[in-house]
């Protein structure tokens, strides 16, 4: 073994490193400063580069050749060889706190070269951006479960003590940071600019240019000053409480129907995709109903249900019931057997897989879904508050079809989608909420 002369190749190496899955959200800065602390050394064919039970204070990071990779007895490892290619990572076991050691055997198979790096070199470089280095230690943690389901050692792996204020942050607190940084990125602007181009190309299309078939339309002007007046002509705007009861009865509607469909099928979408058995007795009847559209469920739901109101929340729930517990499903089925290997190795029960593997790694799937039933609990609610409302969003814009109050279906249009817009952005908020703890962009990779 002998150590390989510096030359002009730090890009090369950077590049490299880059490359590699731990290390593929780390800033060119940082790369050049982990390159920099490492030192390239060459190993002959048949070389032991480290035995398993060696002290472990050296990160690899293979330059040119491969290496053999066996792990040691008592690992529980899926696969116990493998064999190693340019820019993969192994000796991962510099990082982990307690136990120092090696857990596996590597040997060269050809003459080969490799960074070397100093795991508490390593660590020391990551604390310079704490976020981006518990990213890092994160997909670490993530190789050691997937590749070689190792699981008791995650907890072994270093997490960066100085960490940054955001990190330091929970709950609402975090929540609220978030905002604020999306209030000084250049989205809400964005946003605005895009809202402004919209309505300037409305109010050209109606009012300035008179294009067929939108000449009959109101136009921004006329909406706008009806919408702002205290006697509006068409009996409808801010100042009138009849607006403000249309909007608390669809958004009572709405609440109701959404909560009953997120507490009925966030439930039935994990047993689906929990229970194999389950789902072959369900899901063919769970996917005739669901393509029915709303509107077909009217005279059935005015026949089953009684009064005025609970017509109207059966289909919205329905609509809203579909979509979660179908993103549910798809979110248990999304992950990754792995997880349920290492959690029974460990001696987990089914209800323990279940609660700490299973509802946690659907949280994702389950958020997106509730963002979709909540868009279409309004699409339905308007659709059976024109049927069978009274009062409501819904029945406004129909009403105002019948009375020939352009103006006023404007208006109902614009309020709904700014109502709904608020209720998913509350969706949202909840899920930041309640997955702090979610790495967005956990890779797999490298080795032991």
């Amino acid at each position: 073994m002998q150590v390989a002369a510096r030359t002009g190749q730090d890009a090369d190496y950077t590049a490299l490193l880059k490359q590699s899955m731990p290390f593929q959200v780390v800033s060119n800065d940082l790369l050049q400063a982990i390159v920099g602390a490492s030192r390239r050394v060459s190993f002959k064919r048949g070389d032991v580069i480290y035995e398993h039970g060696e002290h472990a204070s050296d990160l690899y990071v293979l330059i040119a050749g491969r290496v053999e990779h066996v792990l040691g007895p008592g690992a529980a490892a899926a696969n116990i060889m493998r064999v190693l290619g340019p820019g993969e990572v192994f000796g991962w076991a510099a990082l982990l706190k307690s136990q120092p050691y090696r857990l596996a055997k590597s040997t060269a198979l050809e003459d080969c070269e490799c960074m070397v790096i100093d795991g508490k070199s390593l660590l020391r470089i990551l604390e310079r951006e704490p976020e981006t280095g518990n990213v890092v230690m994160s997909r670490f943690a993530t190789m050691i479960t997937r590749d070689f389901t190792v699981p008791q050692w995650v907890a072994q792996v270093h997490s960066l003590a100085h960490r940054a204020q955001t990190q330091q942050l929970t709950g609402i607190a975090l929540t609220m940071f978030r905002l604020s940084k999306w209030l000084r990125s250049p989205r809400p602007y964005l946003m605005v600019t895009g809202f402004a181009l919209f309505i300037g190309a409305w109010y050209l299309a109606v009012e300035v240019w008179k294009l067929p078939r939108f000449e009959q339309l109101p136009g921004p002007t006329s909406v706008l000053k009806e919408w702002l007046s205290k006697n509006p002509v068409y009996g409808t705007s801010l100042f009138t409480p009849e607006y403000y009861l249309d909007i608390w009865v669809s958004v009572r509607r709405v609440a109701i129907g959404f909560c009953l469909a997120t507490v009925l099928g966030i439930p039935l979408g994990l047993i689906l995709g929990w229970s194999e058995k389950f789902k072959q007795y369900v899901f063919p009847i769970f996917e005739m109903l669901r393509p029915i559209p709303v509107l077909a469920w009217v005279p059935l739901a005015i026949i089953m249900f009684t009064g005025l109101e609970t017509p109207v929340i059966f289909l919205v729930f329905l609509a809203s019931f579909y979509a979660t517990a179908l993103n549910t499903m798809l979110g248990v089925e999304s992950i990754d057997e792995s997880y349920f290997r290492a959690s029974f190795c460990l001696g987990a029960s089914r209800w323990q897989v279940f609660r700490h593997v299973v509802m946690p790694g659907a949280m994702p799937y389950i958020f997106t879904g509730l963002q979709i039933s909540m868009g279409v609990a309004w699409f339905s609610l308007v659709a059976a508050e024109m049927v069978s409302g009274e009062y409501g969003l819904g029945y406004l814009i129909n009403n105002s079809y019948t009375t020939v109050r352009y103006p006023t279906i404007i208006i109902g249009m614009a309020t709904l989608g700014a109502v709904g817009y608020v209720t998913s952005a509350l969706v949202r908020l909840a899920g930041d909420y309640l997955m702090q703890w979610r790495v967005r962009e956990l890779a797999l990779g490298g080795n032991a």
